[in-house]
């Protein structure tokens, strides 16, 4: 199961992370109804801070905000609201509900709310940030070595001109000696 499906179904509510009932009998694969009809069996295990269950302003708030598919019953709305499950309440729900597909997804769901949880300890900007620096050392680093390779550079070219320079006084000085002449001499 891809962590992005799962961490689109994870809202803010109430200063908590959470998700919702339907959403979990969705990746459970399962009835919602019959998800809280076996949390309310098993009420001991879901205290308020692993599930509570939403206000209808809090749900319509929500809804208004999504703008997506919440289940409604056949009369046209709902007839309860959502359970809000945090990650520890969703944690509790695999011991609940034992099937293979259940054991799974709520992995990948603790995965989600681990990423999430890493995300916000280490959000983007400070990686753009940390990227950022990076960069800009390396910049230095490349202008000093540019930097010194026009120091090279001039050495070369004062070396060369003294070479030249030199080579001329050379040409010069023997220039001034007569040259020796060539071929035989007569005697």
């Amino acid at each position: 199961m891809e962590p992005t499906i799962i961490q689109n179904k994870i809202y803010e509510i109430r200063g908590q992370r959470v998700m919702l009932d339907f959403d979990l009998a969705a990746l459970y694969q399962v009835e919602t109804r019959t998800l809280k009809q076996t949390v309310r069996r098993n009420i001991e295990r879901f205290p308020e801070d692993f599930m509570f269950e939403l206000s209808e302003t809090e749900f319509n708030m929500l809804k208004n905000n999504l703008r997506s598919q919440f289940v409604t019953s056949n009369k046209g709305g709902i007839r309860y609201m959502p359970f809000a499950f945090t990650e520890q309440g969703v944690s509790m729900l695999s011991a609940v509900l034992k099937s293979p597909i259940a054991i799974q997804t709520s992995i990948a769901i603790m995965r989600a709310f681990v990423a999430m949880r890493q995300l916000l300890t280490f959000p983007v900007d400070s990686k753009v940030e940390q990227l950022t620096d990076e960069i800009n050392k390396l910049k230095e680093y490349v202008e000093e070595v540019f930097a010194d390779q026009n120091d090279i550079n001039e050495d070369t070219r004062i070396q060369l001109e003294l070479i030249n320079q030199t080579l001329a006084e050379l040409q010069v000085k023997h220039r001034s000696t007569p040259a020796r002449p060539i071929g035989f001499k007569k005697q």
